[in-house]
């Protein structure tokens, strides 16, 4: 996990790394994978702290913090209005993909495929 509190010199695509959470039993069975880099669009479900067992879908990931902003999940702000509560990736669990882009659904769709043959003993 990366230190909230210091500014690093780390590249982009290490950070991504990070941003990853388990899948659903559903999606473990379906995609034969444990866990999935979180991207917009996901639909999650908050495991940890205050929002326990709401679910919804992202709708921004934050690389740095390694932290998503999800739809639904807001509270006050000090001065009045509404303010994006930040979840860390790692206190949600991933209930659906979203595979509309078709980088993410081809490497998806690659470990489903070479799991089932790596299984028959093609």
């Amino acid at each position: 996990m990366i230190n909230k509190n210091i500014v690093l010199n780390v590249k982009k695509h290490n950070l991504d790394k990070h941003i990853r959470s388990p899948l659903s039993e559903n999606l473990r069975n379906e995609y034969n994978k444990k866990n999935a880099r979180v991207v917009k669009g996901d639909t999650v479900k908050v495991l940890r702290g205050e929002y326990k067992n709401v679910e919804g879908k992202v709708e921004k990931v934050k690389t740095g913090r390694s932290s998503l902003f999800i739809e639904g999940i807001q509270r006050e702000a000090s001065k009045g209005g509404k303010v994006k509560v930040q979840i860390h990736s790692s206190n949600v669990i991933i209930t659906s993909l979203n595979l509309h882009d078709k980088n993410r659904s081809n490497v998806i769709r690659n470990i489903k495929s070479s799991k089932v043959n790596e299984k028959k003993g093609v």
